[in-house]
């Protein structure tokens, strides 16, 4: 969630490892026989909760770049109106931006590494979360990369402009690795081993990145918005681990009371900052 005139820096794309064409997403259900298929990842039917984040974050800056706004360069004023964060704006009521700013990007850039990210991440956690479990886990985690990023502008009265997917991107890649942590998915160990090293990989490179911008100011990242993205991802992760075999209404259960549990978690944590003035 970068200041409107330094895009945020790329995230890297999670590697799984092997040539490109070996780099596939599993089908969880038959991982034994068919370990290493890609072929689901292309049926939009069988991903819908990946597809649909995609072609809302896709639609919003299609719907910018038609409305006038610049495919590069945004202004800070046009990100505004989309939909973006700004501390002062959003403590005088405009919460709903914590959502917004999710799905508004800073250029065809950005948006593009999101996008490519949000796609692998998605295609190898929507069938551990299934779709309504993605999309909550991308919304929740990406609001709560969003407050905290909002409660240290308002601690340094920083009133930059932000917007991205990536604090939902990272959020994705925290809930993953804990649920990859489960020995009693279909999945054979080392292979759940293996693909939980990648996402790790993913997460600590990409912050690593972030971090260095802090020394070296090439580009401006919001590393609060990265950082609380990914920590909520892993807390999320942690209730949902000993229902993920025990039956599909069970796991549901457990998904909806865990989700409506952040949520209210995330809005004390709002009222916190808003009475931090």
């Amino acid at each position: 969630m970068p200041p409107p005139n330094q895009p945020e820096g790329e995230l890297l794309p999670p590697s799984y490892g092997g040539p490109p064409s070996q780099r596939q997403f599993p089908d969880y259900e038959r991982e034994r026989s068919r370990p290493n298929s890609r072929e689901r990842g292309w049926n939009i039917l069988v991903t819908p909760g990946t597809y649909l984040l995609l072609g809302i974050n896709c639609a919003v800056y299609l719907w910018m770049v038609l409305r006038g706004v610049s495919p590069s360069e945004p202004t800070p004023r046009d990100l505004i109106h989309f939909g973006a964060t700004q501390a002062s704006l959003i403590l005088h009521g405009q919460w709903y931006r914590l959502v917004t700013a999710t799905f508004v990007h800073v250029g065809l850039l950005h948006i593009s590494t999101n996008m490519w990210c949000l796609w692998n991440l998605g295609l190898l956690g929507e069938p551990l979360l299934g779709p309504f479990g993605l999309v909550a886990v991308y919304l929740l985690t990406g609001v709560a990369g969003n407050l905290l990023s909002l409660a240290v502008n308002v601690a340094i009265r920083d009133n930059a402009v932000g917007a991205g997917a990536s604090g939902a991107v990272f959020g994705l890649a925290g809930i993953l690795i804990v649920l990859l942590s489960n020995r009693k998915l279909p999945i054979p160990w080392p292979e759940l081993k293996r693909l939980r090293k990648s996402v790790i990989w993913f997460a600590a490179i990409n912050l690593l990145i972030g971090g260095s911008t802090l020394f070296l100011p090439v580009i401006r990242i919001d590393n609060f918005a990265h950082l609380g993205g990914f920590l909520s991802g892993l807390a999320l992760g942690v209730p949902l681990v000993p229902r993920m075999t025990a039956g599909r209404t069970r796991y549901l259960q457990r998904q909806k009371i865990s989700f409506a549990a952040a949520a209210f978690c995330l809005a004390l944590f709002g009222y916190w900052i808003a009475n931090l003035r």
